[in-house]
């Protein structure tokens, strides 16, 4: 599990596809997913899941506060970042 903290303006994720599957919870603030060419508004309460090998991309709006897990765990698999 990770705890995201950012700002607007911070550099997004490249459009990529990873090796394991994400869900997140959005504590505060907002951000828009693009997954697989459909954007979806993340915003306080919601909550996502990115499965294995999709491609996608985060924008951040306001500041974003967010818990993550990866299935199967970064430590497990070296994605401690």
């Amino acid at each position: 599990m990770r705890l995201w903290d950012e700002e607007p303006g911070h550099p997004k994720l490249e459009n990529d596809a990873r090796d394991y599957e994400v869900v997140g919870y959005v504590l505060e603030g907002s951000a828009d997913l693009e997954i697989e060419g459909q954007t979806i508004r993340l915003e306080a309460g919601d909550s996502w899941v990115v499965p294995k090998g999709a491609r996608h991309t985060y924008h951040i709006k306001q500041h974003f506060k967010a818990v993550e897990a990866t299935h199967p765990p970064a430590q497990v698999h070296a994605r401690d970042e």
